[in-house]
Parts: C-alpha cells; sequence; structure tokens
C-alpha cells in the first residue's frame, strides 16, 4: 500500500519527471519489465524514480 501511495505521488507530482520515466519504473516494480528493456534515452530518469522509492537494485542492468 505504501508503495502504491509513493507511484501515486510520483504519477501527481513527477517534480519535472518525464512521464514515460514513472511508467517504466511502474512496469519494473510490478515485474513487467527489467531495467533492460528501458530505452536509453531514459534510462537515468527511471533510475532517478526507483532510487526516490528506495529500489536503486532495480535499476541495474
Amino acid at each position: 500500500m505504501i508503495l502504491l501511495h509513493a507511484l501515486l505521488f510520483l504519477i501527481l507530482g513527477t517534480g519535472g519527471k518525464n512521464d514515460m520515466a514513472v511508467i517504466y519504473a511502474t512496469l519494473i516494480v510490478k515485474g513487467k519489465k527489467t531495467f533492460a528493456d528501458v530505452p536509453a534515452k531514459i534510462q537515468e530518469q527511471v533510475k532517478e524514480v526507483l532510487i526516490d522509492l528506495e529500489l536503486p537494485e532495480l535499476a541495474e542492468i
């Protein structure tokens, strides 16, 4: 439940982060995608989102 609230916070108030980065981070957290699936163009932003969620280990290739 806390994770859901964190994701909603990120989606509603992304602090300038790319919406696609939040979507990819959500898919990674749910196990639908891996960090390797993220386009290189937004990998750094996705990594930042995962770090914000205290899940930096999911940002490893």
